[in-house]
Parts: C-alpha cells; structure tokens; sequence
C-alpha cells in the first residue's frame, strides 16, 4: 500500500427480501418527512405500497419527478416544497439518480442561495438535512457514498458533487426483478466501469484492492448471462446489487491511484444528448483504453490476465484482445459499443474538447487528459 488514506463510510445497510417494512423501526419518531419519488414506476412494481404501509403514522409529504440524470430545475422544485412544509428528513426512493437529487435537495433546503450554486461549489454546504435511501435500481452506489451528479438542462451542463453519506440504504433485490432488461444492462456496465475507473491505472499500489476489484467484476462477468437468462433469479439479482454497492463505496479505492476520465467525458455526451449513464460510459471506456493504452499497459494485461485469462500473445495482442472482449462482454448484455450507434458525431466531440480546454481541463491518474485527448478518446469511440 502505497498511498496514505483515510476512509469512513457511515451508511448501515438493510439488504434482502422484505427489508422495506423496515422504515418503520429505521425511520427517526417525529420528525416531518420529505419523500422523493422518480416517475412513478414504484406505483407498478409494489415499493410504493410498501413505502406507505411502513409509513403509517409519520408525518411526511411526497415529491414526484426526479427525472433520470436528475436536474437542478426539478430539484428546486423539491427544495422549495422541503422548505415551505419545513421537512427535516428525508426518504429517497429511487434508483441512483433520485439518490443523488435527493443529496441536492438535502444540501440546499437549509440554504438562503440557489442549488445550483452548491453543485458548482460544495464547500458552500453548510448544514445538511439527514437523508436514507430505498434503492430500486442497482448501479451508482450512491446508496452508500456520498457522491452525486446533477444536470443543468438550460445550460447542457452535468457535474459530479459530494455532500454526506445516506444514514441507512435499504436494499431489497425482489424490486429489480421488474425493470427493464437495458436499466439492467445499464447497471451491471455502470458498476464494472466503476471498478475499472479505480483499477486500471497505476501497478502495484494494493495487491488487495486490486483482488477485490478484480473479484467484483469476474463475479459480474459470471452474472451477466444468469440475469438475462432470469431476471427474476433472486441469488443473482442480489448478487449484482452487492456489486453495485461495493464497486463505488470506497472499499475499492483504499490508498490507489484513480482515473474518472470516462466519467467525467461521459457527463458530457449525457448533458449534451441525454444519453443513459452506463450506456455513455461503455463507449467512452473503449476509446480511453484504445487511446490511454500505453499509459496503462501494466494494469490492462494484469486485467486481461486476471479478469479473462488472456495470457497468450505479445503484450500488444494481448491488450488488443483484452480491449476486444471487454466491448464482446458489453455487447454481450445489449448494450451499444460506439457514438455512431447513438447518432452521435464530431459536431458533439468538438463542443467537448473546446469545453475542456476552456476549462483547462485535466483527467485521468496521471493528469494529462486535456481537451486534445479526449477529442482522440472520443474519435476512437467513433
């Protein structure tokens, strides 16, 4: 272990069938209650009635709408209802992106300036309004981080946040059974990059960190075609929500070296076309990997070895077949593998490297992602 570290992680997990009815005994007495809804398909799968059943008796008020990629416009919505009714906790239940509104909401209810404000500049947080989760989509990890990223839709901008850490998550895997087979795909690509955006950087800094990422994905390389075979497969789905959890709860980034370059591209490509998360980030990877290969020549046949047991060949053809099978594991759960698929061209990666050079812009472990390598990462994702 290479680097110094500190590390707390202050969420209590509540995993498994039936957890939901637990509200009622997890949820603080007295307290007047904000809960944050998405679009409404709670109402379909049956969390929403048993949100409700375990509500009975708190005084609580509902806000409805927060929106995949979630935006500051809807948010102050919720801010300004959180204020009017003076709610002092909050129950998100959602997948990760109410989640992360829910942050939002939570840090600038008890703040005098715009929201917006806080996304551009956390340490403006002050006073925070104390939150739990009910998660219904397994892929952000933001049920156990305190991690959000929140879009401004007037400006076509999207940036990451950090505030405070959800005081309990629940995590029931029988709610999942319903969603979409791309939601699901989504998550599963979303959690292995994830792990990848804090493994494949620098060698030998933790043979323990990388053993737990490297465990992490096999185990999603071994779920994959068991979840598309039965989404309703309980071990499985629960599984694959653990991993959602575990990929971005800070387990995995003890003392190493992190990347976030494909993130923070990806946030880009989403508030500019609205694409999904873990779709944009699947073709974003690839073209980092193509482009940053050299860079991380050690961690990609360390990966290669050790996640698909490709061990023969030179070192080049073992990165080119490591790259190779990587995208054949995403195409493998339905999920597109470059921006031509998503009608997305050069037009959109001239507008991100003006924007990163602007910003002066600098990614990835070593910092030397500008705006001009990220115009290559996304021409090789073409």
């Amino acid at each position: 272990m290479k680097n110094n570290f500190e590390f707390q992680n202050p969420t209590k997990l509540i995993f498994g069938k039936g957890t939901i009815a637990q509200l009622a005994t997890e949820l603080p007495k007295n307290e007047r209650i904000l809960v944050t809804y998405g679009g409404g398909s709670v109402k379909q799968n049956g969390v929403y009635e048993q949100v409700c059943q375990a509500l009975k008796g708190f005084d609580y008020v509902e806000f409805w709408g927060i929106e995949p990629n979630p935006t500051v416009e809807t948010l102050r919505k919720a801010i300004a209802l959180g204020k009017q009714e003076k709610v002092t906790y909050i129950l998100a239940v959602g997948g990760g992106s109410v989640i992360d509104g829910t942050k939002l909401v939570a840090s600038a209810i008890p703040y005098d300036g715009d929201a917006w404000e806080l996304v551009l500049k956390p340490s403006k947080i002050g006073k925070m309004i104390p939150f739990a989760s009910v998660l219904t989509l397994p892929a952000t990890g933001s049920e156990m981080n305190s991690g959000a990223v929140i879009s401004n839709a007037e400006k076509q901008e999207k940036y990451a946040f950090f505030s405070s850490f959800p005081q309990f998550s629940i995590l029931d895997p029988t709610v999942t059974f319903s969603l979409p087979d791309f939601q699901i795909a989504c998550g599963i690509a979303d959690t292995f990059i994830h792990v990848l955006e804090q493994y494949l950087t620098l060698p030998g800094e933790s043979p323990l960190m990388d053993r737990w990422s490297e465990g992490i994905m096999q185990t999603l390389i071994e779920l994959a075609p068991q979840i598309k075979a039965d989404k309703t497969n309980y071990d499985a789905m629960a599984e694959f929500m653990l991993c959602a959890t575990m990929a971005l709860n800070g387990f995995t980034a003890m003392g190493v070296s992190q990347d976030w370059a494909t993130h923070l591209i990806g946030h880009e490509i989403t508030a500019l076309h609205g694409t999904t998360h873990g779709q944009t980030l699947v073709i974003v990877l690839l073209g980092t990997m193509k482009v940053m290969r050299e860079q991380k020549k050690a961690k990609l046949l360390q990966y290669g070895t050790r996640v698909f047991n490709i061990t023969e060949g030179t070192d080049d053809q073992r990165i080119d077949k490591t790259i190779e099978t990587t995208e054949q594991f995403f195409r493998s759960i339905g999920l597109a593998t470059k921006l031509s698929e998503l009608n997305i061209g050069k037009e959109t990666i001239t507008t991100i490297k003006e924007r990163f050079l602007n910003r002066d812009t600098r990614l990835g472990e070593a910092g030397n992602i500008d705006g001009n390598a990220t115009e290559e990462i996304l021409n090789a994702a073409l």
